[in-house]
């Protein structure tokens, strides 16, 4: 039995549709994240599954139970949910204690008790000691932690965050994230994340749905999204890549500029017919001892390695992962080679 699922999901405002006939399903322990540019509905369907919104059509089901649906709104204080926001919405006037043992002082959980789980939680976030101090005196990145410590303390079936570390820097966002998954792990909590930061969600998720247009084009692994994008949308979003015209030679065979590739194909996709096939930067290999040279148009420097954009002797470009040693200049030509693990082919009616 899945912790959580939405079943055809619909949703609008007026007239506009913001959510489109959506289906997931989230397992007990299992994180989850919608991932999206702005305005693809994203947000819309965390507020659905709190209970904020009400679906026009469709069910989402908790536990089994049907909490939201066209005829039916379980309110969000019975859903047992919690909610990590955006801004952290703490309580100012509350100390970190004050804003952890919230919720569990308004379901009348007695002192000792509530005191125990909030030391308990403390301890889990890494605030130990400062228990007594006020919102205004801690960092961005403590006070994200306090408001994650304040959505577990009721042990909710599920926890929802929506953007939880937009407003952090780069280096805090990146760490903060693989603690929260840590924490969510160590706790056994599911949770449904909201961002529209790749590195992000698949630092933190298990399962990862890519929205477009208020609908999920894809709810798959991050490798296999990655590696196995089930539509143009998807492949594009996710990493970088180039999509390079091929020639299908027969049942899964696939001749491209810088080679012959084995590949699964698309369906109804017959011989001698033209696709596109996604190369990632780590399909095209820099070696010396390769006979097809690429020209070097633009590069960009990561530390452990360079981004180079090639140029091919047709004039289409490709990109690759070089290790920061090799250093050459534009203009310079290099040896490549493909070494193409998981092949990737879309139909050109797609």
């Amino acid at each position: 039995m899945s912790l959580l699922a939405l079943e055809h999901v619909s949703h609008a405002y007026g007239d506009h549709a913001v959510v489109k006939d959506l289906s997931l399903m989230l397992a007990n322990g299992e994180i989850g994240c919608l991932l999206g540019a702005s305005g693809c509905g994203k947000t819309t369907v965390l507020r659905l599954i709190a209970g904020f919104e009400m679906p026009s059509s469709g069910q989402i089901r908790l536990r089994d139970e049907t909490v939201g649906s066209a005829e039916r709104n379980l309110p969000p204080e019975k859903r047992q949910i919690g909610m990590v926001f955006q801004d952290y919405a703490l309580f100012p006037h509350l100390t970190v204690a004050g804003n952890i043992g919230f919720g569990l002082s308004q379901r009348g959980e007695k002192s000792a008790l509530a005191g125990r789980r909030v030391e308990e939680l403390l301890a889990m976030v890494g605030l130990a000691g400062l228990g007594e101090k006020y919102p205004h005196e801690l960092s961005g990145g403590q006070q994200q932690r306090v408001a994650l410590a304040r959505a577990l303390a009721p042990r909710p079936h599920l926890l929802l965050l929506d953007e939880p570390f937009s407003n952090l820097d780069v280096d805090l966002r990146e760490r903060l994230s693989l603690e929260v998954r840590d924490i969510l792990k160590q706790t056994g909590t599911a949770a449904m994340l909201v961002t529209h930061d790749q590195h992000e969600a698949f630092a933190v998720a298990d399962m990862v749905g890519i929205m477009h247009a208020g609908r999920i084009e894809q709810w798959d692994t991050p490798y296999n999204l990655y590696h196995r994008p089930a539509t143009r949308h998807v492949a594009d979003f996710v990493g970088q890549g180039v999509l390079l015209p091929g020639r299908v030679l027969g049942a899964a065979t696939v001749a491209i500029e810088l080679g012959t590739l084995g590949c699964r194909l698309p369906q109804a996709v017959a011989g001698d017919e033209m696709v596109d096939i996604l190369l990632r930067p780590d399909d095209i290999v820099h070696d010396d001892t390769a006979p097809t040279q690429a020209e070097v148009v633009a590069k960009a420097f990561r530390g452990a390695e360079f981004l180079y954009t090639l140029k091919l002797l047709s004039g289409t470009q490709v990109l690759s992962l070089v290790p920061s040693h090799h250093n050459h200049a534009i203009g310079e030509k290099i040896g490549i080679r493909l070494d193409v693990d998981h092949v990737v082919a879309f139909s050109r009616a797609a």
